[in-house]
């Protein structure tokens, strides 16, 4: 098992790498740069244009300025400047990366806590009338675009529930307050968190389940119908432990593969939630630096999204390994 952790290690390296090459080739595919909406205003000096492209590094081609941003990355972790912010990259990025961790972490638990178990039940009671509902919920789930149902429970927060502050992950008065005072653990502040984070947690969540879900139900069905399943239930075994110990043991391998991509697909897949409900995320904050092409900020966020896909499979590979021995060996 260590070995086969080590050789998975030494395979990130490149696979980053190469990952990091084409993102910020394909990130600097797009005409001009953040100083070319600068370049048809008048009351802006032409020559101060030119002095901030050599600043920035902008009147060099795109591989000399990567080069120049990996080895910053490499020896000083500097992430280099957001033009747009006005800041260092790594700042910016890291006071976002908080509220996206307090929106997708719920999202994921949430999301895997309900397929899992539904799509187990529902491959087990095919056909019926509780199969047959969940079936119904998880296609309108997966029909009905993230913005759309957002918007429709935005309506219904506001016009029906007559809820006073809609969007955002805290109210005004809560931004920026800490998690810890004198008296203990801020209650209140989380309290308020909860209020505007099940919103985004609804919409997001919904469509993840239920596209899990039927990956579950479809994989336990094929499983349910392999003849040592028929074989097992020929022997007498209780029916709980042939689908608890052969069926779904055997099945759970597909799902641990798709764990491994699901990570970045839950963070990127927030982005039309972030802002229809004024989320300040990471991903929104990528949608702004992609507008403003701030590319090192944008650069950046890929990387992130990137290495999310990186480790999740890392992590599936070494779920796999021990949950099937037979891959260490591979």
């Amino acid at each position: 098992m260590f070995g086969f952790t080590i050789r998975r290690l030494i395979n990130l390296i490149p696979t980053v790498f190469f990952i990091s090459i084409l993102s910020y080739f394909v990130i600097d595919l797009a005409p001009g740069n953040f100083l070319t909406k600068y370049e048809f205003d008048p009351t802006v000096d032409k020559e101060m244009l030119e002095i901030q492209a050599k600043e920035f590094g902008l009147d060099k081609p795109w591989y000399e300025r990567y080069f120049i941003w990996a080895g910053n990355v490499v020896t000083q972790a500097d992430f280099g400047f957001s033009f747009a912010w006005k800041q260092p990259v790594l700042n910016i990025f890291l006071e976002r990366l908080p509220n996206t961790l307090l929106i997708t972490l719920p999202v994921f638990i949430l999301s895997w806590l309900l397929a899992i178990p539904i799509g187990i039940f529902s491959a087990t009671h095919q056909y019926s009338a509780a199969d047959n509902v969940f079936t119904f919920i998880t296609f309108l789930s997966l029909s009905i675009p993230n913005f759309f149902f957002g918007l429709i429970l935005m309506f219904i927060m506001v016009d029906w529930l007559n809820v006073s502050s809609v969007g955002g992950l805290f109210s005004q008065q809560f931004i920026g307050a800490p998690w810890f005072n004198q008296g203990g653990f801020n209650l209140a502040k989380f309290n308020d968190y909860l209020l505007h984070l099940w919103p985004p947690l609804v919409v997001i969540s919904t469509a993840t389940a239920a596209a899990l879900m039927r990956f579950m139900r479809g994989t336990m069905l094929d499983i349910m119908n392999a003849q040592y399943i028929k074989t097992a239930r020929a022997k007498g075994l209780i029916e709980r432990r042939v689908i608890y110990k052969h069926a779904f043991r055997n099945a759970i391998n597909p799902i641990i593969s798709i764990f491994g991509q699901s990570l970045p697909t839950i963070v990127t897949a927030g982005l039309i939630t972030s802002i229809i409900f004024n989320l300040p995320t990471v991903e929104r904050l990528f949608f702004d630096a992609l507008l403003n092409l701030d590319e090192y900020l944008a650069m950046t966020i890929l990387l992130f999204f990137a290495m999310l896909l990186v480790l999740g499979n890392f992590i599936a590979d070494l779920a796999l390994a021990i949950v099937d021995p037979r891959i260490r060996y591979e």
